[in-house]
């Protein structure tokens, strides 16, 4: 399947690519992740190290990478869900989504753990509101056919049920092995996808 050429997609995709690149090549890669990763304890007043205002990290931190692999799962992901879901609903509200699925992860994060000094580090939040929209968008519904209102809304519970679910396990299977994964990012982008993704395609519709 040849999948659509979307603008704002792209150039999020590019933009994240080159930034991570140039601070490989740079050798920055560490100092940024603590300088410009989300540190859920910034907000609480501890003082730790930041090069740009906590308010702000939340999406410098959809620019940072652990490594090659992690860029590039994001990016896969980014590039498949994106495009789709740009086709639907236009760039401008892509770019929204994208933006609010950033601060909705950070958000979840820090209330997971309020007094974590870990940089938060990746798009994958930011991604998982993409997921949410595509899977919205193009997944079959679940039963109620003859209620569309109610259909719509077990399907949203139903979705957000699973993604917890599967979050849950991967932070525990990820716990064996002595990694850790930003759980809580990933299931606050996502219900921010839920969320967002009818309004934002009425607003298309109406435009």
């Amino acid at each position: 399947m040849r999948l659509p050429s979307s603008r704002c997609t792209n150039a999020i995709a590019i933009g994240t690519t080159a930034v991570y690149l140039l601070l490989v090549v740079l050798g920055w890669s560490n100092a940024a992740d603590l300088l410009g990763g989300f540190i859920p304890a910034r907000l609480i007043g501890l003082d730790l190290p930041g090069a740009v205002p906590v308010w702000i990290t939340p999406l410098t931190a959809t620019l940072l990478h652990g490594g090659i692999l992690h860029l590039g799962f994001n990016m896969v992901m980014l590039l498949f869900c994106g495009r789709m879901v740009e086709t639907a609903i236009g760039p401008v509200a892509l770019a929204i989504l994208y933006v609010v699925g950033a601060y909705a992860a950070a958000g979840v994060q820090f209330l997971a753990n309020p007094a974590d000094g870990t940089p938060m580090i990746g798009a994958s939040g930011a991604i998982s509101a993409l997921f949410a929209a595509y899977a919205l968008l193009f997944g079959r519904p679940r039963g109620f056919a003859g209620h569309p209102t109610i259909g719509a809304a077990v399907n949203v519970l139903w979705l957000a049920a699973a993604w917890i679910g599967v979050q849950f396990l991967m932070g525990l299977a990820f716990a064996d092995m002595g990694m850790a994964i930003a759980t809580g990012a990933h299931v606050g982008g996502f219900l921010a996808g839920l969320l967002l993704t009818r309004p934002l395609l009425g607003m298309r519709r109406r435009d």
